[in-house]
């Protein structure tokens, strides 16, 4: 199977081509945010606030990093359950969002606004996050220092892999794949 290469920002003409299945290399910036930066940009949208970034064509990846051991710039970086995101997930995506990367499925809702909005959702493989660390090129804290792990951070990756696993048209690999399993099971 080809992998397809992908360079950030994610443009909305870019994210179109790709395909429920597709593997990919990422390369370029992207943005680290979990359950609590979630909470807080939708607490400072709700003030009235500005979000602490544009997310226009940007992705953000779902991950709380280990603390970096000494000589490296960041630690164990693997995917967390994207479902814990769904509730906020919709107004970052109407403001702009490409992408998402992380794990698990997303909510009905989630998928919806993904299509009115040609958002893409990619996965990478749990319990990876040692060998995901090494596409990790640099690290900036950009936003909610005090949330540790959860803060905002700004990196760079460099073939970072994942797959799509939801693309602009809402087609799910999560379901097709299953129905597939199961139609093998009972024949």
């Amino acid at each position: 199977m080809a992998v397809v290469e992908i360079r950030t920002p994610l443009t909305k003409k870019d994210r179109k081509k790709l395909k429920a299945g597709d593997h990919v290399r990422i390369s370029g910036i992207i943005y680290t945010a979990r359950d609590a930066a979630h909470k807080r940009m939708t607490e400072a949208l709700e003030k009235g606030l500005p979000l602490p970034m544009d997310f226009t064509d940007e992705i953000i990846y779902y991950v709380g990093p280990c603390p970096a051991k000494p000589g490296e710039i960041i630690g164990s970086a693997g995917p967390t359950t994207s479902g814990r995101m769904d509730t906020y997930t919709p107004e970052l995506l109407d403001r702009g969002l490409a992408g998402m990367i992380g794990k698990g499925n997303r909510s009905e809702r989630v998928i919806n606004s993904m299509v009115s909005n040609d958002a893409v959702y990619f996965a990478c493989v749990g319990g990876a996050g040692a060998l995901l660390q090494d596409c990790i090129k640099s690290v900036e804290i950009i936003a909610y220092e005090d949330l540790g792990t959860e803060a905002i951070r700004k990196i760079e990756v460099k073939d970072f892999p994942a797959i799509v696993v939801i693309d602009t048209k809402g087609t799910n690999l999560y379901e097709t794949e299953r129905k597939k399993f199961t139609n093998k099971l009972w024949i």
